[in-house]
């Protein structure tokens, strides 16, 4: 999963010159779509290319937390979205208000659930993230992808960027790898995750210029 934190439109047709084959799915990193101009055009060229997009998290809270559900799933109509991310890492949601927020969007898109907080301060122990991804499953979720941020230092990862290791080797025990996409941005954690589970190991927040090095 790579991400796009505002790439003009030939920007994406160069990404996509030489990274399209290594690229599965694109998200447009939190609410950066919103202020994009020529998003359709872009989207377009996404969608010419055969690379599904969808809108980050961020964006989906952004809505949640003015109380305007219904509006958010007409701007996925309106973008001609098939994907969708329901998060709750900048706010405090119930998990059963989640999870129906995914039933919910199911029936409409395709769904990517995030598990994990963007607040540093919020460590939230291995068997509640089990619990939590099980959850989200469970409600219909495609995948569930493991919090990072931008730059690899919360969630999954001390503030230092190392990965929390036993987290992620827990969690391993009980959720399918390839139900998972891990958000790792640096170097040093994709090759951890690469030496952990393998070559098809789904990693996510990938930079559009790192996309080939991180294919090497």
């Amino acid at each position: 999963m790579v991400m796009d934190k505002g790439l003009s439109i030939r920007q994406v047709e160069d990404f996509l010159e030489t990274s399209a084959e290594y690229t599965d799915i694109v998200k447009l990193g939190w609410a950066t779509s919103f202020v994009t101009p020529n998003l359709k055009e872009k989207l377009a060229v996404y969608k010419s290319a055969g690379i599904p997009v969808y809108f980050g998290g961020t964006l989906f809270e952004a809505f949640i937390v003015r109380n305007q559900f219904d509006e958010y799933r007409r701007v996925l109509d309106q973008f001609g979205m098939e994907y969708a991310e329901v998060s709750d890492g900048s706010l405090e949601m119930e998990q059963d208000d989640k999870c129906e927020y995914i039933r919910t969007l199911c029936q409409q898109v395709t769904v990517l659930s995030e598990v994990g907080s963007k607040d540093e301060a919020k460590i939230i122990p291995p068997y509640k993230w089990i619990k939590l991804m099980k959850m989200e499953l469970e409600a219909g979720a495609w995948k569930v992808i493991g919090e990072a941020r931008e730059g690899g230092n919360v969630g999954l990862f001390r503030s230092s960027g190392e990965v929390r290791q036993g987290l992620v080797e827990e969690i391993l025990t009980e959720i399918p790898e390839e139900k998972i996409i891990w958000e790792a941005p640096q170097k040093a954690q994709q090759v951890w995750f690469v030496k952990l589970v393998g070559a098809n190991v789904n990693v996510g927040n990938i930079a559009p210029h790192e996309v080939i090095s991180l294919e090497t």
